[in-house]
């Protein structure tokens, strides 16, 4: 019997030392000499090659700041687009380290896919687009429409819920991706096409005539949408996970592309220590002293990334809305670096 015990003990601990060996996804990362990125095939605003073939948006640019963060260089990310129904198993797999791609965050993806979302990174809800020439101005009128959605998304059972919850018909019509979506939805197989708004937004613009479609006031979930990685690894998680901090935490201070390098002699201590002048906070994360100031020399901070991609810069210009910072009427805050 002691034998037994002691043979279940040791493999056992064989298996613990092997998984944690397998799970340093950041010397890795160090060792191959680049991020590997899980993005979308292609949404505007966040992430799809531009007209030269790079990889541009949102999610793209976070990418970019967690290569920064490592390497202390934006450009050394491999892109992998990667469709909903493929994502999870890419990163679950090690195919990417990482995964930027308007992804939801929730607790059957938090907690029974062996993921971890590093925190929220746009907040979001899911909408409905129509043809102005439909004639309807409200969701709750849509009884007896038919609704396309992405098969593999949390879209199908909100649309469930919503519409069971107002006593209303539809008819779903489940497509396996987003531009097969756009084909149906502009041929008229669907009335309605139903996704989180900021991707509505996005896709309005693939049709023929923007112009001729809108989106409803209606948003009928919560789409917390964020960077995952893969659950086992606490030293690569804390790394991605503070990057998304530092981006949020360096437009509250007002720390931004332009003004990143003239921080560094600021004489207010907590942007000294927040760009690595002093502490040992890229220490502890197994980084450069200076791994904030990489970050936002490189891409700017959230605000500058937000205004680009999808505000007012951009061909989205979507409000800020719960994405401003907490201390202006949004939701957006970052624990403090320290």
């Amino acid at each position: 019997m002691k034998r037994e015990i002691l043979a279940a003990l040791l493999l056992a601990g064989s298996a613990f030392v092997a998984s944690t060996a397998a799970a340093d996804t950041l010397d890795d990362v160090k060792a191959r000499g680049s991020v590997r990125c899980g993005v979308s095939e292609g949404v505007a605003g966040f992430s799809a090659p531009d007209a030269a073939g790079k990889w541009v948006g949102f999610d793209v640019d976070f990418c970019r700041a967690v290569s920064a963060a490592v390497f202390g260089d934006p450009e050394k990310v491999s892109y992998v687009p990667l469709s909903t129904k493929d994502r999870f198993t890419a990163l679950q797999s090690s195919e990417v380290d990482l995964l930027s791609r308007q992804t939801t965050w929730s607790l059957s993806r938090d907690s029974g896919m062996g993921i971890h979302f590093v925190g929220t990174a746009y907040y979001d809800g899911q909408g409905f687009m129509i043809p102005k020439k439909l004639g309807v101005d409200s969701a709750l009128r849509l009884s007896g429409a038919t609704v396309c959605t992405e098969q593999g998304t949390t879209t199908e059972q909100n649309l469930t819920d919503y519409f069971h919850a107002n006593k209303m018909e539809y008819q779903p019509v489940v497509i396996d991706s987003a531009d097969g979506i756009i084909k149906a939805f502009e041929t008229g197989r669907c009335d309605v096409y139903s996704t989180d708004a900021s991707a509505l937004y996005a896709q309005r613009l693939k049709l023929a005539d923007p112009n001729g479609f809108m989106v409803l006031p209606e948003i009928i979930s919560k789409e917390p949408l964020g960077p995952a990685v893969r659950q086992g690894d606490d030293k690569w998680f804390n790394v991605v996970r503070w990057t998304l901090f530092s981006l949020i935490e360096a437009e509250e201070l007002g720390i931004t592309k332009e003004n990143a390098e003239a921080g560094l002699t600021s004489a207010n201590p907590v942007v000294t220590r927040f760009l690595g002048v002093e502490g040992d906070n890229g220490k502890q994360l197994g980084l450069d002293p200076r791994f904030a100031y990489s970050i936002v020399s490189a891409v700017g901070n959230y605000g500058e990334i937000f205004e680009r991609n999808l505000g007012a810069s951009s061909e989205l210009k979507i409000d800020r809305g719960l994405n401003a910072l907490w201390n202006k009427g949004g939701l957006m805050y970052a624990p403090p670096s320290r």
